[in-house]
């Protein structure tokens, strides 16, 4: 569920179609501070370059780049995905 709802999160953003925190509980499921759990995540883990804008009314990534959450076998030496609590 955690990472099923960091994907979503992470599609809504890219869209620009967030809401406000609020808004992403009730569509996540969750309470509003694990919607900060997972922004905190995202940017702080991840480094994810995220803000809010008010007149857009969504969570938006502020540089091109992507987040992926998936695994990747130990074949694909040159595209491995990084972990990020390794680091």
């Amino acid at each position: 569920m955690y990472l099923e709802n960091l994907q979503r999160l992470i599609a809504a953003i890219e869209q620009r179609s967030t809401g406000n925190a609020r808004e992403i509980a009730k569509e996540l499921n969750v309470s509003e501070r694990m919607v900060y759990n997972y922004l905190d995540v995202l940017k702080n883990e991840f480094g994810a370059p995220i803000k809010y804008s008010r007149a857009m009314k969504s969570y938006f990534f502020t540089e091109e780049g992507k987040i992926e959450l998936r695994w990747q076998d130990g074949d694909d030496k040159e595209n491995k995905t990084r972990n990020p609590k390794s680091e």
